[in-house]
């Protein structure tokens, strides 16, 4: 694709269409391909391979100059009011390890540039590309610095998301939440207006939750919770209530509001929505390095055979599954992360790291999109934006409401308060919960989450069910209220609102 493409009216049209606030792109900042990858007649689809901090990449441009191209998708983007995030790689550089090419700074000052091992001849690397960036070093922090105001003041981006955001600011040891460039960001007064998102861990440390306030970060946990419960069972309800309440273990220090977690299921390196219930095992070896890259916890299940299937109750189980986890996705507290094509059925066939793949098996392809899942995608965003009892700006501490009645309260299937022992059982599939305050003028919202493989009754809170209006189905199987409950298939999440105040919607 190109700066271009991305501005036409089509795709903007596709993006107002999704429901989406503001896109973030993989890497423009200008890279090169990594030499293994020009011998086998690849390239580095995904960027992730910086030289130029200061250029946009020219391979995006349509043959004008890349910033002049960069600028007016910007501007097409915010007309339509979608707000534009950089991926950013300051971690690491394009010269690699000891071996790699000299192209910059390796020629300039190496030994301030880079981390290097106590020996001096190799590089401390805690980035697996070879190399780490010293941001300890005054002028490798300038660099930085002056890089991301350029971004904001000359090509008018609304943020960044920070590549192994924890080798940025590595201290002797280890990460340090108060490192140079973290603090340096937060006083900067062109920078602390912008987004800030951490993705919080390199090859050496896991920091989720650890940042200072003025940072989102990635929520890994959010992640595995969300597929442990829908798709191995190895989440229980309480450990998945943890996270749909905006992971509070985690973020609730200094300050920091539900938004510091940017919930996902997915994301671009890993299984696609689809992959992730049609795989068990990664198939990279279109990558040629002998199925080796990519993670092997993926956290997945294939609901039959690995692969496409002709077999109409393994499609119409995966459907379920991708149903369930979006809509999980959309009702949790936090910010929710969608990769582009998650929503429209695309797959990579069980490639779960094509970071070097730009073809058909990367691309999206519209022709073939499935358009029922995008609708309900759609959705989903449209009753997170009208129900504001989905995305507080505020933690959930069960003071009572005006109405004497909690701001958030945790349900068993019979429609009363989970107990310690429903809380923890991992064989405990099926539980939901009540949100939303009345003397707040909200709807209240009820969700119910059924991870079991058969139906379970769900009683409901306030009987009778004409209290309630069903607002969302994942299974679009879901018989009508009836009596004081309702019958949920197995994989499904329903969301009711409560009847009054729905009839005003």
């Amino acid at each position: 694709g190109t700066y271009a493409g991305l501005a036409h009216p089509a795709a903007i049209a596709r993006l107002l269409a999704s429901g989406a606030t503001a896109v973030e792109l993989l890497p423009v900042q200008e890279f090169v391909d990594e030499h293994l990858l020009a011998q086998h007649g690849l390239v580095n689809y995904w960027g992730y391979n910086s030289l130029g901090y200061f250029a946009p990449a020219a391979r995006y441009a349509g043959g004008g100059e890349p910033a002049h191209e960069f600028k007016a998708m910007v501007r097409a983007l915010h007309a339509a009011g979608l707000e534009v995030i950089l991926d950013v790689v300051y971690n690491h550089t394009a010269e690699g390890d000891e071996r790699g090419p000299t192209l910059s700074w390796r020629g300039i000052d190496n030994a301030s540039y880079y981390r290097l091992a106590p020996a001096a001849r190799h590089y401390a690397d805690v980035t697996g590309c070879g190399n780490t960036l010293d941001l300890s070093q005054p002028r490798v922090l300038q660099l930085v610095m002056d890089s991301l105001r350029y971004w904001v003041l000359h090509l008018h981006v609304d943020g960044f998301r920070f590549d192994l955001a924890t080798a940025l600011a590595r201290g002797a040891d280890g990460f340090d939440a108060h490192g140079a460039l973290l603090l340096a960001m937060r006083q900067d007064p062109l920078l602390a207006q912008v987004k800030l998102i951490a993705e919080p861990w390199d090859l050496a440390t896991w920091a989720t939750g650890r940042f200072p306030s003025g940072f989102a970060e990635w929520n890994d946990q959010y992640r595995d919770a969300v597929r442990g419960f829908w798709l191995t069972g190895a989440t229980s309800c309480g450990a998945l209530a943890r996270r749909l309440a905006g992971s509070g273990d985690l973020f609730r220090h200094h300050g920091r509001p539900p938004q510091a977690s940017i919930n996902f299921v997915t994301a671009h390196d890993g299984f696609t929505l689809a992959d992730l219930v049609s795989y068990t095992a990664k198939r990279n070896a279109a990558n040629l390095q002998d199925n080796r890259d990519g993670t092997d916890d993926n956290r997945s299940i294939a609901c039959g055979p690995e692969g496409p299937s002709a077999d109409p109750a393994v499609t119409a189980r995966r459907q379920r599954l991708q149903r369930a986890l979006l809509a999980t996705l959309f009702v949790s507290q936090g910010v929710p992360m969608l990769p582009a094509g998650d929503d429209c059925g695309r797959s990579q066939a069980g490639n779960n790291n094509a970071y070097c793949q730009d073809n058909a098996l990367s691309w999206i392809d519209w022709a073939t999109a499935d358009q029922s899942l995008a609708n309900f995608t759609a959705a989903l965003v449209e009753l997170r934006r009208t129900q504001v009892a989905l995305r507080r700006e505020l933690w959930f501490d069960g003071t009572p409401t005006a109405l004497g009645e909690p701001d958030i309260t945790w349900l068993s299937v019979t429609g009363t308060a989970m107990t310690a022992a429903e809380w923890d059982d991992g064989g405990n599939r099926t539980f939901g919960f009540v949100v939303g305050r009345a003397d707040a003028g909200e709807t209240a919202i009820l969700v119910y989450l059924n991870a079991a493989a058969d139906a379970v009754l769900c009683r409901l809170p306030h009987a009778p069910a004409a209290a309630w209006q069903i607002l969302l189905d994942s299974s679009a199987a879901t018989p009508p209220l009836v009596g004081d409950g309702v019958e949920l298939p197995e994989a499904t999440l329903l969301v009711l609102g409560s009847a009054p105040a729905c009839a005003h919607g």
